[in-house]
C-alpha cells in the first residue's frame, strides 16, 4: 500500500483561502474535501494520508485534527501553531489533548512567505522549534530555493529535530534551473536530521506542457541526495490539479522511480512516512 504524506482540504464557507485569489488558481477556488478525495486516493492504492496546513489560522489546527479523528485515511496532521509564542509548549500539549490530537505528527510555518531571509533565526521562532522537538513532532519546512541555505544552517543547529522539506524546496522546474537549487538540496540532505517529500513537482513545472522527462533531473537530484529512505510521495492535492489529476501524480512518482528495486520503493512510498510522522 501507499501513504501519501501531503495533501490538502478546504471549505471556502468556513475560511478564505487567501493565497488562491490570483486569476491563475481560480480552479482551486471551491471546496475540497475528503469525500472528493478518498476514492481518488484509493485508487491509486493509497490507505494513509498526511493532511497539511493551508493557512496560518490557529482554528484551521483543530479542524484538520477532527477529521483526521472522523476518517481513516487521515493518519497524520501536519498543523500550524505560533512558534512565537511563549507558551507554545502548553499549546502542543493542548492540541494534542483535542479529539484526533493523537494524529497531530508536525507543524509547519509558511516560511516561504516571510520577509525576513533570518526568520528561521529568530530567538522565539527558535524557541517554538526547540518546543516542537520536546513534543516529539517534525517540522515542515516550505521554502522556496533561495531559502535552502537558512534550512541547511537551522537543521544543523537544531540536531534534535526532523525537518521534512516539502515539495524539494519548490526547484525552478519550469526553467530546467538546477543550480543552485540541487548544492542546497544536497547540503540539507548531508544532515541526518532532514528528510524531504518528492511532492509538487508538477506545479512547479509549467502547468499545460510539463512532461515526465522535464521532470527527471530533478527527482534524481533528490534521490541522489536523500535516497529512497529520506524520501516519501506526497500528491499535493489539490494544487496539484492546477497541472495534473491525482491519479496522473501518482502515476509520475511511480514511473520516475521505477529504476529503483521494490524494496527502496517501498520506502519511499510508504515506510519513510510511515516512520517520521510516526503514522
Amino acid at each position: 500500500m501507499t501513504v501519501d504524506a501531503h495533501h490538502h482540504v478546504w471549505d471556502l464557507s468556513v475560511r478564505d483561502q487567501d493565497w488562491i485569489r490570483s486569476p491563475e488558481l481560480r480552479s482551486l477556488r471551491r471546496n475540497f474535501t475528503l469525500v472528493e478525495l478518498r476514492p481518488q486516493a484509493r485508487a491509486a492504492g493509497v490507505d494513509r494520508t498526511v493532511l497539511v496546513q493551508t493557512v496560518t489560522a490557529a482554528e484551521e489546527t483543530p479542524e484538520l485534527l477532527a477529521l483526521a479523528d472522523a476518517h481513516d485515511l487521515v493518519a497524520g496532521v501536519v498543523g500550524w501553531t505560533d512558534l512565537t509564542s511563549p507558551r507554545i509548549a502548553e499549546e502542543l500539549a493542548r492540541l494534542r489533548e483535542l479529539p484526533g490530537g493523537t494524529r497531530l505528527k508536525g507543524i509547519r510555518h509558511q516560511v516561504q512567505s516571510e520577509p525576513d531571509p533570518r526568520w528561521l533565526f529568530r530567538a522565539d521562532v527558535r524557541r517554538g522549534l526547540t518546543a516542537v522537538a520536546e513534543t516529539g513532532l517534525v517540522y515542515d519546512l516550505v521554502v522556496l530555493p533561495h531559502q535552502l541555505p537558512a534550512c541547511v544552517e537551522a537543521a544543523a543547529a537544531l540536531p534534535q529535530l526532523v525537518f521534512v522539506l516539502d515539495h524539494l524546496g519548490k526547484p525552478p522546474i519550469a526553467s530546467d534551473a538546477r543550480e543552485p537549487w540541487a548544492a542546497a538540496l544536497h547540503a540539507l540532505a548531508a544532515l541526518p536530521n532532514t528528510v524531504a517529500k518528492l511532492s509538487g513537482l508538477v506545479t512547479e513545472a509549467d502547468h499545460a506542457s510539463w512532461t515526465q522527462d522535464g521532470l527527471r533531473p530533478f527527482t534524481e537530484t533528490a534521490l541522489d541526495a536523500f535516497g529512497p529512505d529520506r524520501l516519501m510521495f506526497g500528491s499535493d492535492w489539490p494544487v496539484c490539479t492546477l497541472a495534473a489529476t491525482y491519479a496522473d501524480v501518482h502515476s509520475v512518482a511511480r514511473e520516475l522511480t521505477a529504476g529503483l528495486d521494490e524494496t527502496e520503493r517501498q520506502a519511499l512510498f510508504e515506510e519513510t512516512a510511515t516512520r517520521v510522522y510516526g503514522l
